[in-house]
């Protein structure tokens, strides 16, 4: 789960860095490096969906305060 957890969790970073790049500049690198609109571009953002839903489990845990650690894997 640790692995899982890092990997969503640097695909959530690549997707906020990519919006942060659309607001500032009107720059999208997802879908220059893969086309507009390509299946590929469409995977990353599905991919970037789905990690910051993952994301949310250890995100709720936190703000529950059950003991569990905000980092990722928690310990």
């Amino acid at each position: 789960m640790k692995y899982l957890n890092l990997v969503t969790l640097a695909l959530v970073i690549i997707g906020g860095l990519n919006w942060g790049l659309v607001g500032l500049f009107g720059f999208d690198l997802v879908a220059a490096i893969f086309g507009a609109g390509s299946i590929l571009a469409r995977i990353v953002y599905i991919l970037v969906g789905a990690s910051a839903v993952w994301q949310l489990v250890p995100f709720m845990a936190a703000l529950k305060g059950d003991g569990t650690s905000a980092t990722v894997g928690g310990r």
